[in-house]
């Protein structure tokens, strides 16, 4: 079964390669004809001549045709060469596995938070059916899914922060005056717990928890919405009018029988949100200052850096791509009729 399903994900992973081609075909066309020339944008000296701005784009390469620029960029990318960001001047690929920790920490912070509350809130809605937490529950969803992620976070910034003064000042993932733990996973949290620093796992969790609530605030609603539907529509099959009959329990019932049979559509609206957390980081480290890639694409974005957004756009893809091929083997794991019918 193990090799099988290793076999299943090697598979799933080699069909989607070629998509990485085409993102990076398509970042690469896509940069080139926003607004802004970074032959401009880094050119020296109170006045900028032509022959100076001339002599920026040879030097970045920018002055060659385009399907050779095209070409030296795929190589580059064969190689794991992703350039040198113009901003920093460090090399695209350092930055990112820098900072790319920062954003994984958000982001499943969010989405574990997200999942321990509404899967058994779905759960209670479709069980009490039509019951005041029901309307309750469906309220909370709709309230979700209207509030952009920056009014929610500035709102909780506003109210935590400015007027109840319980949150941490919402810049960066710990206070400067607290030394940060020495880096074993990137992970503020982890590295803090390993080495037993615990004025340090303070400091980041107390950072953590508004852009946190932030991003869980609109993934709760879907997925609380789906687990609501998926659960009713299993809740009214035979078997679980056997169950009940036969006097199980209502773990036996809801969570062995009803919960496992009504996992796969919640599975793929946690992969869409998962998704969906990767991308929004841009707008929620912005709003709280958090060091992730999202702040870090959108800064070079203004400054017309091209590596670090083609970079950016090529790693948020291949998230994207192995999220997606989790969740085909989760699919396989939660009913095998899903692999068979796949081969």
């Amino acid at each position: 079964m193990k090799i099988r399903a290793g076999l299943f994900a090697v598979q799933r992973l080699a069909a989607l390669l070629p998509l990485l081609l085409g993102v990076c075909i398509f970042t690469f066309f896509l940069v080139r004809v926003l607004p802004g020339d970074p032959a401009v944008y880094y050119s020296t000296g109170p006045v900028q001549t032509q022959q100076e701005v001339e002599s920026v784009r040879k030097a970045l390469g920018l002055d060659q045709p385009l399907p050779v620029q095209l070409g030296n960029y795929l190589v580059d990318v064969s190689e794991a060469n992703l350039g040198r960001s113009l901003t920093t001047g460090q090399p695209v690929t350092e930055d990112l596995l820098k900072r790319f920790p920062a954003t994984l920490e958000l982001t499943l912070s969010a989405l574990i938070l997200a999942l321990l509350l509404a899967i058994p809130l779905g759960i209670i809605a479709a069980v009490r059916s039509g019951s005041w937490i029901d309307h309750a529950v469906r309220f909370i969803g709709t309230l979700g899914v209207s509030m952009p992620t920056f009014v929610t976070g500035v709102v909780l910034t506003l109210v935590f922060f400015f007027r109840l003064d319980w949150a941490p000042v919402p810049i960066d993932r710990m206070d400067t005056f607290i030394p940060a733990p020495a880096r074993v996973t990137g992970f503020l949290l982890i590295d803090s717990l390993l080495q037993g620093n615990w004025e340090a796992f303070r400091s980041a969790f107390g950072h953590l928890i508004l852009p946190a609530l932030t991003m869980t605030a609109f993934v709760l609603a879907p997925v609380m919405r789906t687990t609501r539907a998926s659960m009713l529509s299993v809740l009214s099959s035979d078997f679980i009018r056997t169950a009940r009959a036969a006097g199980m329990s209502w773990r036996k019932v809801y969570i062995t029988y009803a919960l496992r049979n009504a996992l796969l559509p919640v599975l793929t609206v946690i992969g869409l949100m998962m998704s969906y957390l990767i991308g929004a980081n841009v707008v929620v480290e912005k709003v709280f200052a958090w060091p992730g890639v999202g702040s870090y694409a959108l800064n070079a974005l203004l400054a017309s850096d091209y590596a670090p957004v083609q970079g950016y756009v090529l790693l948020m893809a291949v998230s994207f791509i192995l999220i997606n091929m989790t969740v085909d083997v989760l699919y396989a794991v939660v009913d095998p009729r899903v692999q068979g019918e796949r081969e």
